[in-house]
């Protein structure tokens, strides 16, 4: 099979998030089970370019990646050389896969794919959802998904969510959907015996116990209501990820109104090696957001056998609850107090937790897995 995947922004340009992880770890998959995987993208990485060759694909792990550059309209990633590489790129694809929505990328792969008779999937990496347009740019997103997503949306073969919750969400739109294809995201399954030490840093972190937030600094991830829940604990929260919302002044001033202040760390982002030992080393994860399509870092703690406290708004809860391998608590400061507290204190509760989880990725949740799962949806669309 030849797999066209499209998204605006690709690796190295990680300051983006779950989405370009999960997606290339996804076409790695494909590519591994023996399929030709293409993906078309920009260069842009924040207010610069990512340092990639512009004029030939550029091959990681076994995925052809090709960037192109936009010197115009880059809130959209508008590019006329994008343009003419997926007139190009398309015609020949047996499935394109799109991973954005209010973005220049996916209605123009869509609108060529529809032109050339091509299946395709949409998957809004959890950006459909109207209680979010309320929040940021409401007039504009909603006119878009009028105008130009409205026709995208009609043209999917299939909406590619990662859980029922996000196909939910999506449905309040009030445009007409087609039909969900719930595949979730994988994960890298750790081997803490050959992974690298961790950095001075992080090893000096993580001599003393602490409850561990791993993720944007965005307010919708739900960090007040973590420090909410901290005021007469002894809980020490270690909070890693890029802030690119400008958000921490307001993290920390409530912090300090909560007399918390010591109670908290920000140490920026982590990855690699780093990031599993943060995981492995928590006394649990905590991912308290108002809105989680899904919820990567969630299975990431399952994998290293660590458990995790989530809010029902987090969809990868059904997986910690299918496993036991945590708990699912409302965002109020009391319950969460009561459950991270659990995992401060039981050793027993961690240990029982943290395996339960650790066994469920393996079975269920390997990249391996979700590459065949997502092979299946792509054979029943009669993929070219």
């Amino acid at each position: 099979m030849r797999i066209v995947h499209v998204i605006p922004t690709y690796l190295p340009a990680l300051r983006y998030g779950g989405p370009i992880v999960t997606t290339h770890a996804l076409c790695a998959a494909l590519a591994a089970e023996g399929h030709h995987v293409q993906v078309v993208t920009t260069n842009v990485d924040g207010p610069g370019e990512s340092a990639v060759p512009l004029d030939e694909p550029l091959l990681l792990d076994g995925v052809h990646v090709h960037y192109f550059p936009v010197p115009h309209l880059r809130r959209l990633y508008w590019s006329s050389a994008m343009a003419r590489g997926l007139w190009r790129i398309v015609p020949g694809a047996s499935v394109v896969h799109l991973h954005s929505v209010f973005l220049a990328p996916t209605s123009l792969a869509a609108a060529i794919a529809r032109h050339h008779r091509v299946p395709y999937l949409l998957a809004p990496r959890g950006a459909l959802v109207p209680a979010l347009f309320r929040k940021k740019s409401r007039l504009a997103k909603t006119a878009w998904v009028q105008l130009i997503e409205r026709q995208t949306l009609r043209g999917a073969a299939r909406l590619h969510v990662t859980s029922e919750a996000e196909y939910a969400d999506a449905s309040q739109l009030g445009v007409p959907l087609p039909a969900a294809c719930v595949v979730p995201n994988g994960v890298e399954l750790p081997d803490f015996e050959s992974l690298p030490p961790p950095s001075g840093r992080v090893d000096a972190l993580t001599q003393r116990s602490y409850v561990l937030f791993l993720g944007r600094i965005s307010w919708k991830k739900g960090l007040d209501r973590l420090l909410a829940s901290l005021p007469s604990t002894p809980l020490r929260v270690v909070i890693a990820g890029n802030d690119d919302e400008g958000y921490t002044p307001a993290l920390l001033s409530q912090a300090r109104a909560l007399g918390v202040s010591e109670q908290i760390e920000l140490i920026g982002p982590v990855s690699g090696a780093d990031k599993w030992w943060l995981l492995q080393r928590a006394r649990c994860l905590a991912l308290t957001s108002y809105n989680e399509n899904f919820g990567n870092v969630v299975v990431e703690a399952m994998a290293a056998g660590t458990p995790v406290v989530v809010t029902p708004e987090v969809a990868a809860q059904t997986h910690v609850q299918g496993a036991g391998a945590g708990l699912v608590v409302q965002g109020d400061p009391e319950p969460l107090r009561r459950a991270l507290k659990s995992f401060w204190t039981d050793d027993a509760h961690r240990a029982r937790a943290g395996e339960a989880g650790r066994a469920y990725v393996r079975e269920h949740l390997s990249w391996r897995t979700v590459a065949r799962t997502m092979l299946e949806q792509y054979a029943q669309l009669g993929a070219r």
